[in-house]
């Protein structure tokens, strides 16, 4: 099955063999890959091309992955670029940093070529969904502008990585009901893996911190131990 890819993606890998691997893997799905070896290349094609993706290699010669990862996020026009993560530091807390500066996902290497598609299907799709979704109304205190892909908690607009906005899109939608941490890999991230097990919590924590950033009076997040999380409003007097 292959995805519709409405941009080419981008790969930003020094490693040939590896960019090789991955162009080739991603062509059999009928997707189109723009290479770069260097930082400055990928700063360049990003500001004169629009891409579905970005697989963004963390050690790179000319600088840090996850520094650039920042600075896109920091950026109106990349803000929501889903980003897939690679590095040979495979360990939690690259993975958590990772995640924390705003990639959607993350891939140790090595990797297999199937779990890099897999994974990379999940976050276009996701990414087809939240463009186009329905939605359900959000409820008070919080606006789902669906058109502006943001949301906004006492007229504020948060400011929310893609992932963050899917998860907070889904609870607002389920407001009230515990959902599982598998059902949001599902329903957010698009699969369901081993290596994703912290994802959910982690995307959690930092969205729990913007939220109270704006309104520090009432946790919206609520943890089920064993079971999951829930968004819980404030009871009206």
């Amino acid at each position: 099955m292959t995805v519709p890819a409405p941009c080419p993606l981008l790969l930003v890998e020094d490693d040939p063999a590896i960019a090789e691997t991955v162009t080739y893997a991603l062509a059999r799905e009928g997707m189109i890959t723009t290479h770069c070896l260097l930082l400055q290349d990928a700063r360049r094609q990003l500001e004169h091309q629009a891409y579905a993706a970005l697989i963004l290699d963390i050690g790179l010669p000319d600088g840090s992955g996850l520094d650039f990862c920042r600075e896109l996020r920091q950026q109106a026009a990349t803000a929501t670029l889903p980003i897939l993560m690679l590095s040979a530091r495979s360990d939690e807390l690259d993975r958590v940093l990772g995640l924390e500066l705003g990639a959607d996902d993350y891939l140790g290497k090595p990797f297999s070529p199937r779990e890099l598609v897999a994974r990379l299907r999940a976050l276009l799709r996701r990414s087809r969904q939240m463009t186009a979704g329905p939605g359900a109304p959000a409820p008070e205190a919080f606006v789902h502008d669906l058109a502006g892909q943001r949301i906004l908690l006492h007229g504020t607009a948060l400011a929310l990585t893609r992932m963050e906005y899917g998860l907070l899109a889904c609870l607002l939608e389920h407001a009230g009901r515990i959902l599982a941490r598998d059902y949001l890999l599902d329903r957010v991230w698009g699969v369901r893996a081993d290596s994703a097990d912290r994802t959910v919590d982690t995307h959690v924590k930092t969205l729990r911190a913007k939220l109270r950033q704006v309104d520090g009076r009432h946790e919206y997040i609520a943890t089920h131990r064993g079971m999951g999380y829930s968004l819980e409003l404030p009871q009206q007097p």
